[in-house]
């Protein structure tokens, strides 16, 4: 049986369902967090709506507006914004209750941010051995 995906005019897959602050699907019709940009930002604005929606305890809509930057930025900056991405997924994991999974992104978006720290790539006033050292005393090793 095939699944029923929902698309918008231009026949791109998106999800039409409300999901909750970590990013679980809610039935059709439910109040939901609202859903945040799909196009993509420019650097600046991606951090400061992906700092306002951690502190808003959304984690998983982080990662969606870093995901949006990733795809579409330049090649170079690559590592940074799926680093980022990847420690937000690791914190929908922690806030879900899956350890293991949250260890793994938290593993996989370190990677990314000590391979763009060694590239000189600019951060964009980010601090990326702070953002890993608070990732690690969450995760731990």
């Amino acid at each position: 049986m095939t699944q029923h995906r929902d698309r918008d005019s231009k026949g791109r897959a998106r999800q039409a369902r409300p999901r909750d602050a970590l990013g679980r699907p809610l039935p059709y019709g439910a109040d939901g967090v609202e859903p945040v940009p799909e196009d993509p930002l420019p650097p600046e604005q991606t951090i400061d709506l992906a700092r306002r929606l951690l502190d808003e305890g959304r984690p998983f809509s982080a990662h969606e507006v870093f995901e949006t930057r990733w795809k579409n930025c330049p090649p170079g900056e690559r590592p940074l914004w799926q680093g980022l991405a990847q420690l937000c997924v690791g914190l929908t994991h922690h806030e879900r209750g899956n350890a293991t999974g949250a260890r793994r992104l938290y593993d996989r978006g370190a990677e990314r941010l000590i391979e763009y720290s060694t590239g000189g790539g600019p951060t964009f006033g980010l601090q990326l051995d702070t953002i890993r050292s608070c990732a690690h005393e969450r995760f731990g090793s």
